[in-house]
């Protein structure tokens, strides 16, 4: 009888090197078989791990006892197994580096099996002529996130460690993602931290003990924290209901914690949140319904609001019946939930931002969120900002939402001392790229004096002070436009503004060699010119911090589980096979064997100060305990609140800043991100809104939700979840589509029926989808998730599989804002007519399926074994 083995894994998706949600994975015959929740105290007592407790209202609120996996952790080892695994090394079929490269034909052509050897030959050759010819800053390296969590053999960054120390490369920044709009806006009114959100510390405990109502704005509270946090955002919120607390959802669709939580749905339009927003700010006004005595003391600027609100700058005025029609909200709900605001303690949750967070000019529903929250006394009891259930939720004490754990000062970040590829003290300022741009670089007509200019790095963490400093690609002293993209994230184009045109972009013949390195033939990979095949988490060895799952925080050995499937190698492996070709391995490994790189994390993180590092390998894994008297630390803003001069903000003046004098100073001609926060909808970057003429011929705005059934482009092809009908829709031609929320009112104008398959377009492209007829989406808008797998018809034109980010605005957050925009941007539909689209695209419309995974490999390799 075969004996079973035990693991322990992070199962969270994308958490960016950070891991989460520990899971014990049973191993039978060299097979995953299971996956378990791991009981928190497996090897360590009560009394060292003192557990915390909330306590509020007669009631107790406790931490899980054992990890609180989701459903993505259980089916996640179907991705293992995925038929759509790239099993062998791959080069385009029509590439040639020494004759034609053909570029028009990528996305098109299919593949050929190579050796490892003769693939990292051909990239090995590749660098070292891209060096010669352009010099480092030739190559760009796309590696941030969207990606599998792993450390030790981490994507996201290995081929930059490589390229370091080869002189530079060309590095795309992450921009702000799921947080753009405080990362603009927010951060120029209360500082902030890295995102620009508030501070969170200790808030769930005051929420629970002092809150009577939370206002869940335009976030799905119990869908977006499955792939990081598990289930104890959920159970907070049955808790908050067991308690009393009110629990009201502001956004466009009954999502699923506004169907499970909520005790009213207030369905706002896509995209006008600033209009309701300014409707509320003048009931309070009007009715004297606000803490005027808080902003005389804790701000500056307020006047300018008042003027806004009063249209004496403008000349509207922003009543609740001004409101009404712009953001789809009646003018008596605006008034009923300005007033009950005001007399009900109120805080305001948020989870990863939500869409709303990500959609045209987003700066200015941040800011008008935080004049809001000064106008009742931001900081007193019950009355909060948090990041529902976010990063660090019981990380650090002043970024801990709840409970802290006793972290020694390194630990929590931990994760940087054992990453082994990832080049911290890197200079990428020499030469880089924001993600939001990267099409707009690739496909101008750039070069050293004629380049392309933008403000701030993008990047999470930079100071407010950055985003007046004005960059440009390519630099002088990089002396090079981009000519090779090394990718190890090849998830933009299902997750990224403007698609269509990065593709487009991947296209042009300056781009003249494309790596990716990936488990799986998806997205980007299509793109390519060499396909380097690498593992999975369960087939490395690794070492990962939680700081995530919300119950406690723990360190954990990551032992290889099975062995790696068909020819493929960790990240960290297929960067070094290319580096012994460059002659830099031993620079690149830095003569370390892979245990010697966990124990040197190890070593970096703290751990040895709580736990030998021999027991740390016995355990497999360290919980920290809570820290004693955790409840005495601040809570969010209560400090600045009672005190603000001795606790104030790191904003110039100390204050919550609603008219900004560094943006007066530094844009005085930006009419769209004004020094003060004031309602827009059209301007000279965007015009996507149902008040502009384009809407006659794209009536819907589409809202592009966090994935239900995904992690950003993870887990579609996983035929456990695939057969949920919110996930895919079967199609009478037997594809799986991606299901498109449409309110009974408007399917029926349209003649469409729940099931028929839709065409969803606008002067950017067009995708596909299946109608999900339901009252959980309001008139006018349309809903379909990000991140479906692309599957296209017309490359850079059009997609069979939902992959709506390909049609998504290409322009960024606002002018001086380099923020994506990913939702609320306009859209039509059709009903699909599916034997006339089969006749024009024959090839797109008759590839091979593979049943509850969707599209065979087979399509894309030649002669595939």
């Amino acid at each position: 009888m075969s004996e079973e083995k035990t693991f322990l894994k992070n199962t969270a998706l994308g958490a960016c090197g950070i891991g989460a949600m520990v899971a014990q994975i049973d191993v039978k015959d060299g097979k995953l078989i299971r996956t378990r929740p791991m009981p928190y105290g497996r090897d360590y007592s009560e009394e060292h791990m003192r557990p915390w407790v909330i306590k509020a209202k007669g009631s107790e609120f406790h931490p899980a006892k054992k990890s609180d996996i989701v459903p993505f952790s259980v089916a996640y080892k179907k991705r293992a197994y995925s038929p759509n695994r790239i099993p062998y090394p791959l080069k385009r079929e029509d590439w040639d580096p020494k004759g034609n490269r053909n570029p028009q034909n990528r996305g098109v052509s299919k593949f050929v099996r190579i050796s490892w050897d003769e693939a990292t030959d051909l990239i090995a050759d590749e660098v070292r002529r891209i060096h010669a010819t352009y010099g480092p800053y030739g190559i760009m390296c796309e590696g941030d996130g969207h990606g599998e969590t792993k450390v030790l053999h981490a994507c996201h960054s290995c081929q930059m460690a490589l390229f370091a120390k080869m002189g530079g490369f060309t590095y795309q920044a992450r921009n702000a993602d799921s947080w753009e709009g405080w990362y603009w806006g927010a951060k120029h009114v209360w500082g902030g931290g890295t995102t620009g959100q508030g501070n969170m510390g200790n808030t769930l405990v005051d929420i629970a003990q002092n809150a009577e109502m939370v206002l869940f704005w335009g976030c799905d509270m119990e869908t977006t924290t499955w792939g990081w946090h598990g289930f104890l955002p959920s159970r907070y919120c049955f808790w908050l209901t067991e308690i009393g607390v009110k629990q009201v959802y502001i956004c466009p669709d009954v999502n699923y914690g506004c169907a499970v939580h909520a005790d009213k749905w207030i369905p706002v339009l896509p995209n006008t949140d600033s209009a309701l927003q300014c409707a509320v700010i003048h009931t309070w006004l009007k009715e004297g319904l606000w803490n005027q005595e808080y902003i005389e003391t804790h701000s500056v600027g307020f006047d300018w609001v008042k003027s806004h609100i009063m249209g004496w700058d403008d000349g509207v005025e922003k009543t609740p019946e001004w409101a009404a029609p712009l953001c789809g909200v009646p003018s008596r709900t605006i008034k009923a939930l300005a007033r009950e605001w005001y007399y009900s303690p109120t805080s305001i949750a948020h989870c990863n931002g939500g869409s709303y967070i990500r959609s045209t000019y987003s700066h200015e529903p941040a800011r008008f969120e935080v004049v809001m929250l000064a106008m009742q006394g931001m900081g007193a009891p019950g009355r909060h900002f948090i990041k529902f259930i976010e990063w660090n939720l019981f990380g650090r004490p002043e970024t801990s939402a709840g409970p802290a754990p006793a972290l020694n000062p390194q630990f929590g970040a931990a994760y940087r001392g054992f990453n082994a590829n990832k080049s911290q003290t890197y200079n990428f300022r020499t030469g880089f790229i924001p993600k939001t741009l990267i099409h707009k670089a690739l496909l101008g007509d750039y070069d050293v004096d004629h380049p392309l200019t933008w403000y701030g790095t993008t990047s999470n963490g930079w100071p407010r002070e950055d985003q007046f400093n004005m960059y440009r690609y390519p630099t002088k002293k990089a002396g090079t436009t981009v000519h090779m993209i090394w990718t190890d994230c090849p998830c933009w184009s299902t997750c990224w503004n403007g698609g269509n045109s990065f593709v487009e972009a991947l296209r042009q013949p300056a781009i003249e060699c494309i790596v990716a390195q990936h488990p799986w033939l998806e997205n980007d990979c299509l793109y390519a010119d060499i396909i380097l095949p690498t593992n999975t988490g369960y087939e490395t060895n690794d070492m990962s911090i939680d700081l995530h799952n919300g119950n406690w925080v723990m360190a954990f050995l990551e032992k290889q589980c099975i062995e790696p499937l068909y020819e493929s190698k960790s990240d960290w492996e297929a960067v070094a096979e290319v580096a012994k070709k460059l002659g830099m391995y031993e620079e690149f490994s830095e003569g370390l064997t892979e245990e010697e790189w966990i124990k040197r994390g190890f070593d970096g993180s703290g751990l040895a100060d709580v736990i030998s590092y021999e027991e740390f390998c016995e355990k497999e894994n360290y919980c920290v305990p809570t820290a004693e008297n955790w409840e005495d630390n601040p809570r969010g803003y209560a400090p600045f609140y009672e005190d603000p001069k001795a606790n104030p903000l790191n904003t110039p003046t100390g204050l919550l800043e609603f008219y900004s004098e560094t943006l007066a100073a530094n844009f005085p001609d930006d009419e769209e991100r004004k020094p003060y926060p004031h309602y827009i909808s059209i301007g000279e970057s965007h015009q996507e809104s149902l008040q502009h003429p384009r809407a006659k011929k794209y009536p819907f705005l589409m809202e592009s939700n966090h994935p239900r059934w995904r992690v950003h482009a993870q887990l579609d092809d996983v035929p456990w979840i695939r057969e949920i009908e919110t996930c895919k829709m079967y199609g009478p031609d037997g594809y799986q589509y991606e299901p498109a929320w449409i309110n009974p009112k408007d399917a029926e104008e349209y003649g469409i029926k729940h099931g028929d398959i839709i065409r969803i377009f606008n002067d950017r492209g067009w995708t596909m989808g299946a109608a999900y007829v339901t009252e959980r989406i309001r008139t006018g808008v349309i809903l379909q998730d990000h991140g479906a797998r692309v599957d296209p018809i017309q490359v850079g034109k059009s997609d069979r599989a939902g992959a709506n980010n390909l049609i998504c605005p290409t322009t960024i957050t606002s002018k001086n804002c380099a923020g994506e925009v990913t939702s609320g941007f306009l859209v039509g539909i059709e009903k699909a007519d599916l034997d006339a689209l089969a006749k024009a695209y024959p090839e797109a419309f008759n590839r091979k399926l593979d049943e509850g995974v969707g599209v065979s490999l087979s399509n894309w390799i030649r002669d595939m074994e």
